[in-house]
């Protein structure tokens, strides 16, 4: 069962295996992950006799479905009358994507 590293994939250049060998593990490196979007992969087998298949495709995308941290900073008490300041610059989004918009409410 042949492993590459993601960061070793190329475009078009094939990753050839020899039978039984009929899985492929795409190995992700953590500090260096493939980017959120739509990836084509494609399959041809070949028999004995050199007689290659009509490719297989597949498409896959590599999406970010983890929710962004809010975190906010702000002052414990505000004397009466003054200016405050909120600021949610702490917030972060580890799953792959960027903070685009803070939406912020007053609840109670």
């Amino acid at each position: 069962m042949p492993k590459i590293p993601s960061t070793k994939l190329v475009v078009n250049e094939p990753i050839v295996a020899n039978a039984p060998d009929a899985t492929l593990i795409i190995v992700i490196d953590p500090t260096n992950p493939m980017k959120i979007g739509t990836y084509t992969f494609q399959l041809e087998c070949e028999d004995q006799d050199a007689n290659r298949s009509k490719p297989a495709v597949v498409k896959l995308v590599i999406a970010d479905t983890q929710a962004p941290t809010a975190v906010i900073s702000a002052p414990r008490s505000v004397p009466f009358g003054q200016d405050f300041t909120l600021s949610g610059a702490e917030s972060s989004d580890v799953g792959g994507g960027q903070i685009s918009r803070f939406i912020w409410t007053l609840i109670n």
